[in-house]
């Protein structure tokens, strides 16, 4: 979309002003329209944006009725490596457990500790706190992460932004 737009005149700005003299710089003059272009799509984003975030209804009851426990396979693949299961072996067993409740046409979370065993031996009664929303927001800690600390941090960094 339009960040394919500015990055690609940002790259060919870039193109231009390496291949120029340090003495020469008549084909500056090259990088006036796609900079302004540039400045008027951030511009125009930026409204949008506003216009958006002005008129948003955050309905939680939709939010939560639009969840899907297939959401969370990542979260059985980290599951695995922490029970010392390579990634990408974790990888391809979580998408035989997303397979396999697909099959039977039920949520992951409703599959049986033994279909898990019978996909992997690996799988305990704990798995079952893979399967909850809350715990995987929570466990994703890192900078920029979905944890409550994370995003307070944030809000903190970019409130210190503003001021």
């Amino acid at each position: 979309g339009k960040s394919g737009r500015a990055f690609g005149q940002m790259a060919g700005l870039m193109m231009t002003l390496k291949s120029l003299p340090s003495c020469y710089n008549k084909d500056l003059q090259e990088g006036w329209e796609p900079m302004l272009d540039s400045v008027q799509t951030v511009s125009d984003s930026l409204g949008i944006a506003n216009g958006v975030i002005a008129t948003l209804k955050v309905r939680p009851e939709r939010m939560e009725a639009a969840l899907d426990k297939t959401m969370l396979a990542t979260d059985v693949a980290e599951w695995l490596v922490r029970k010392g299961c390579p990634f990408r072996e974790a990888h391809h067993i979580s998408g035989r457990v997303v397979a396999q409740s697909e099959k039977l046409e039920v949520s992951m979370d409703k599959l049986t500790l033994e279909q898990l065993q019978a996909i992997d031996s690996r799988f305990t009664a704990d798995i079952a706190e893979a399967f909850e929303y809350e715990t995987s927001v929570e466990a994703k800690t890192s900078k920029g992460g979905t944890s409550r600390s994370s995003v307070l941090e944030q809000i903190q960094v970019l409130r210190a932004m503003l001021d």
